[in-house]
């Protein structure tokens, strides 16, 4: 049977890669973007080029209702849904954390942690096997900066990626028990374009030279790590924190 997943910020980067990868194995996925529809539309045309089933989602994941929107406009279309990979996020310019103003950390952590729990919990209220649910996967993207703390950089970003950590072991133990199993990937210098948000489109290339592998991450080979732990290949795994980060 084909399984189906929802990719919040698929529209793009990592989730665009994943639900490309998905697609060439089979899977009907969920599009989500916030909003540029042609880019989500470009994702959906890739998906189904490999050989996958897709539809294009709107939706703010700091926003309830249009969380609750995108996982049921997922359900209408394919009638179940086997995984979620969290992977909305934002970074901003980088400065120092004495230079940041209201509104952006309100948005940092709206977003990024706000929104990342929200999914988790609508996809943890669908498949919980104690809630009618068939069981399924979570995949939290964190990011190395968790553990790194981005000084004089992002600090704030880090610690939204803190918290996504801290959340994924918790869920990890909370939903084992009923058929869920979750865990995170956290990336380093991968060359996407949330480097450009952040006003340093050049960041990992430049970075990612000094790092053990001398080069920064594609985007595919953090998909590769995400499809692995949907995979019934990962299914004695969770609750883990998997580092792509080229040994940074």
């Amino acid at each position: 049977m084909t399984q189906t997943v929802l990719i919040t910020g698929g529209s793009r980067g990592i989730g665009r890669a994943t639900a490309r990868l998905l697609g060439a194995h089979g899977w009907s996925v969920g599009v989500n973007y916030a909003q540029n529809l042609e880019a989500a539309e470009e994702t959906v045309a890739e998906v189904e080029r490999a050989g996958g089933r897709a539809l294009p989602v709107a939706g703010d994941v700091a926003n309830e209702a249009d969380v609750l929107a995108m996982f049921d406009a997922v359900a209408r279309q394919f009638g179940r849904l086997d995984a979620l990979v969290n992977n909305a996020g934002i970074v901003a310019p980088s400065m120092p954390l004495a230079d940041m103003d209201l509104a952006r950390l309100t948005r940092m952590f709206n977003v990024n942690v706000l929104g990342a729990y929200l999914c988790a919990r609508e996809a943890a209220r669908r498949m919980s096997t104690d809630r009618g649910g068939a069981g399924g996967v979570i995949v939290n993207v964190s990011s190395a900066a968790a553990r790194l703390g981005s000084p004089n950089e992002y600090v704030d970003y880090a610690g939204s990626k803190g918290a996504v950590d801290t959340m994924t072991l918790g869920l990890a133990k909370e939903l084992g028990p009923r058929g869920v199993r979750v865990n995170a990937v956290r990336p380093g210098l991968i060359d996407t374009e949330i480097h450009a948000s952040g006003g340093k489109p050049e960041r990992a290339a430049q970075l990612g030279a000094a790092t053990p592998l001398g080069r920064p991450g594609r985007a595919d080979e953090v998909a590769q790590t995400i499809v692995w732990l949907l995979s019934d290949a990962a299914s004695y795994v969770t609750g883990a924190l998997l580092d792509v980060a080229g040994g940074r």
